[in-house]
């Protein structure tokens, strides 16, 4: 029999945009391995490594194609309009196909 076992988790901790831009500068400013930076500041090195490469897309460096902070937070925005958008259609389609099927029911 396999047992269930779970792995405790530490809580996920959440950044401040100040405080991230204050990693990346540190990053930028002195020249250290962003591992060293990460080590000494305690933050993951996945993080911080991630908060440069987006700070480089944002300055106007990095892959062509990629989206900077800002196209994030529009997209997001636009895929949950779209969301709300899609369920409003679809709820009209299905009000117009029930009143389609009341008005021409001979029973009424």
């Amino acid at each position: 029999m396999k047992e269930n076992v779970q792995m405790s988790q530490k809580p996920r901790r959440t950044f401040t945009a100040e405080q991230k831009a204050q990693a990346v500068a540190i990053v930028q400013q002195s020249g250290k391995p962003i591992s060293q930076v990460a080590q000494e500041m305690g933050l993951t090195e996945s993080a911080l490594r991630q908060w440069v490469k987006q700070a480089t897309i944002d300055q106007g460096g990095g892959n062509q194609g990629a989206l900077t902070t800002q196209e994030r937070v529009e997209l997001t925005a636009l895929r949950k309009d779209l969301k709300r958008v899609e369920m409003e259609r679809d709820f009209l389609k299905k009000a117009a196909a029930f009143f389609a099927r009341e008005s021409s029911d001979p029973m009424s």
